[in-house]
C-alpha cells in the first residue's frame, strides 16, 4: 500500500478495457472491466460534455444548448487521459471535454 492509499483511501472506479469508435464516427462502444458493454452516440456524448465551456463552473448549470448539437455530429478522435478518462475531438471542432470513467459509465447505455 502506498503512502497516498493510506491518507486518501478510495475505491477505484470501473474503467473501460476497450473503446471502439464506429467507422463513421457516429457511435462509441465501451467494454468495461466487469464485462458490461455500453454505447452512446457522438451527438449524445457532445451534449453531455463536462467541460467549463459547456457547464458553468460555479453553478454546475449546463450552458450548452443540447438542441444546437446536430444529429450528424461525428467523433474524429478518441484519446485516453491518464488511466481515468477519455477525451474526444468532435467534428464541430470541440475538444476540451474530459470524460472520466464514472461519467461514461453513467451516461452510456447497455448494448441490447
Amino acid at each position: 500500500m502506498s503512502f497516498w492509499d493510506r491518507i486518501k483511501p478510495t475505491t477505484r472506479p470501473l474503467s473501460a478495457t476497450e473503446a471502439a469508435l464506429a467507422p463513421d464516427g457516429t457511435r462509441l462502444a465501451l467494454t468495461w472491466e466487469d464485462g458490461v458493454k455500453t454505447d452512446a452516440s457522438a451527438q449524445f456524448l457532445r451534449q453531455q460534455c463536462p467541460c467549463a465551456g459547456c457547464v458553468d463552473e460555479w453553478t454546475n448549470k449546463r450552458t450548452l444548448d443540447p438542441n444546437r448539437v446536430p444529429a450528424t455530429l461525428r467523433i474524429t478522435t478518441v484519446q485516453p487521459v491518464g488511466n481515468y478518462a477519455l477525451t474526444f475531438v468532435f467534428s464541430d471542432g470541440h475538444s476540451t471535454g474530459i470524460y472520466p470513467w464514472k461519467l461514461l459509465r453513467d451516461i452510456t447505455q447497455p448494448q441490447g
